[in-house]
C-alpha cells in the first residue's frame, strides 16, 4: 500500500469470473498465463503493492481461481449478469475509504499506475477517476468523451457518431470512487440494453448526473490492453517479454540478443549475468552475479551460482543447484541436483536426483539410473572424483571422495573414497576374426 494517503483504506475488488470463450479453452480466463504466471497472479501482484484489501470475484466452480486468489477473500458471480453485477459481490468486503474495480484479462497494469489512479481519484474535486489509454488502433474499444481536463460520458463503438470514433481516447474499464457512492452505484445500475446485463460503465453517467468530477488517467496501452482471444494473449505476452527484457538490462544483465530470450516473471538475473540467444526461463529461476547462460539452453526452477557456465543447449530441470564456477555443458540434462562449486559435466550426460561433490568431473555419456519404475533414487557423488566417459551409475549408490570411475563401467555398488573402479566387461580379441567376418558380409551383399 502506498503511504501517501495512510489514513484512508482501499480496496482492489477484481474481476476474475470469466469464462474466456474466445479463448477456446476449458481453462478460466483467468488461468491463462503470461511469462509463466497466471493472467490473475499478475494483476493480484500489481494491486497487493497499492491496495490495503483485495477481494477475488470469481464463477461457480472455478475452484482453480480461488486457489490462486488465496490468502484474499473470494465471492462467487454464481449468474454472469454483467460487470456491474460481478463488483456488487464483493460490496460485503467494500469497508470504507476508496473502491477500484480492476479486470483478470487486464493483468498488466502496474503498481505506478495504480498508484497514479487512486492518486487521482483523492484529489478533493474529483468523484470518479477511471483509467484510459489511447491504442495505436482503437477499434472497438468505447471511447472517452472529455470536456476539458474532465469526462463527460463514455460511448460505446456501436453507439458512437462518427466524431465520436475519432476520438482516440479509449476505455479500460478501471474504475475507481468512494466506497459508499460506489456501492449505490452499482445498485442502482439497470440492465435495460441488448444483452439484459449490469454494465460497470454506467457508473460513469451516474457520477456526470450528479454533477461530479469525472477524470481518466491514461496509461500505456501495452498496460492497459484486455485479453479476450488467444492473438490477444500473443500480444500481451510480447509486449510483457520486451518489458522483462528491458528491465534487465536496466538492472546489469547483458542479453547478446534480446528478442529472442523469454524470462518468466519471476526470472532473476543478478548483475553482469550473460545471456546468449534464444534462452529460455521457466518459473522459479535464479541466476547469481557473472553466470554465463549459453545459447539454446532451457531453465525451469533452479539455481546457477556466481560465475558458472551453462550450455550451449543444456537443460536445468526443477530442484537443480548449480554451485559457483560451474560449468554445464552441450546437451546436458539436470533434475533435482546440486552440482558442487567447480565441478564440471560438459557433454551428453544425464545427472537426475544426485548430489555431485566440488571440483568433480563427470564425462560424456555418463547416466545417473535414478528410476526403476516406481521410485526415485539418489546418487551421492562426492569431491574431486572423475567419472570417466559413458559411465552408468545406477541408483542408490554412493562415490567417495577422490575416487575414480572408469569409462565405460556400469556401477551398481558404492565406491570408497581414494578408489578406482571398474564395471565393465572382460574385453576378447579374436585375432583375424573381424577381416573374416568383413568379406561374409561382402560376399553376401555381391550375391543379393
Amino acid at each position: 500500500m502506498t503511504d501517501t494517503f495512510p489514513s484512508r483504506p482501499a480496496t482492489a475488488v477484481l474481476l476474475a469470473a470469466g469464462l474466456g470463450t474466445r479463448m477456446k479453452s476449458s481453462r478460466p480466463k483467468a488461468m491463462q498465463r503470461l511469462a509463466g504466471r497466471p493472467m490473475l497472479a499478475h494483476l493480484i501482484a500489481n494491486a497487493a503493492e497499492i491496495f490495503d484489501r483485495l477481494v477475488v470475484v470469481v464463477g461457480p466452480e472455478m475452484a482453480d481461481v480461488a486457489e490462486l486468489a488465496a490468502p484474499y477473500p473470494v465471492v462467487i458471480q454464481h449468474d454472469r449478469l454483467g460487470t456491474a453485477h460481478a463488483a456488487l459481490q464483493a460490496e460485503a468486503y467494500f469497508g470504507d475509504g476508496d473502491v477500484a474495480v480492476l479486470y483478470a484479462d487486464n493483468p498488466l497494469i502496474s503498481a505506478e499506475t495504480l498508484n497514479n489512479l487512486l492518486t487521482e481519484r483523492r484529489q478533493p474535486e474529483v468523484g470518479l477517476a477511471l483509467l484510459a489509454m489511447r491504442p495505436s488502433e482503437p477499434g472497438r474499444y468505447g471511447r472517452v468523451v472529455t470536456s476539458g481536463a474532465n469526462v463527460q460520458r463514455i460511448v460505446e463503438w456501436a453507439d458512437a457518431t462518427p466524431d465520436e470514433r475519432a476520438i482516440d481516447l479509449c476505455n479500460a474499464g478501471v474504475l475507481c470512487a468512494d466506497a459508499a457512492t460506489f456501492r449505490r452505484w452499482l445498485q442502482a445500475v439497470k440492465n435495460d440494453n441488448s444483452k439484459g446485463e449490469f454494465y460497470l460503465t454506467d457508473v460513469v453517467d451516474m457520477a456526470v448526473a450528479e454533477g461530479l468530477t469525472v477524470r481518466a488517467v491514461e496509461a500505456a496501452e501495452d498496460e492497459l490492453r484486455g485479453i479476450n482471444s488467444r492473438v490477444e494473449l500473443a500480444q500481451a505476452e510480447a509486449a510483457l517479454q520486451q518489458r522483462l527484457r528491458t528491465q534487465a538490462m536496466l538492472n546489469g544483465v547483458t542479453l547478446v540478443a534480446p528478442e529472442t530470450v523469454f524470462l518468466c516473471a519471476d526470472t532473476v538475473l543478478e548483475a553482469d549475468v550473460l545471456v546468449e540467444p534464444h534462452v529460455v526461463f521457466g518459473p522459479g529461476v535464479t541466476v547469481q552475479s557473472g553466470a554465463e547462460i549459453r545459447a539454446f539452453s532451457h531453465l525451469e526452477n533452479c539455481t546457477v551460482g556466481e560465475a558458472a557456465i551453462i550450455g550451449p543447449y543444456a537443460r536445468l530441470r526443477p530442484g537443480t543447484t548449480i554451485g559457483a564456477k560451474a560449468h554445464i555443458g552441450n546437451f546436458v540434462e539436470i533434475k533435482n541436483t546440486t552440482v558442487g562449486e567447480g565441478a564440471k559435466a560438459n557433454h551428453l550426460t544425464y545427472l537426475g536426483d544426485a548430489s555431485i561433490g566440488a571440483r568433480t568431473n563427470v564425462g560424456a555419456g555418463t547416466i545417473t539410473c535414478n528410476y526403476d519404475g516406481y521410485f526415485k533414487h539418489h546418487t551421492a557423488i562426492g569431491d574431486n572424483v572423475f567419472v570417466g566417459s559413458n559411465a552408468i551409475l545406477v541408483a542408490p549408490v554412493s562415490i567417495g571422495t577422490n575416487a575414480m570411475i572408469a569409462a565405460g563401467s556400469t556401477v551398481t555398488k558404492d565406491v570408497p573414497a581414494d578408489a578406482l573402479a571398474f564395471g565393465r566387461s572382460r574385453q576378447v580379441n579374436k585375432h583375424e576374426l573381424g577381416r573374416h567376418f568383413k568379406e561374409t558380409l561382402k560376399a553376401r551383399k555381391d550375391k543379393s
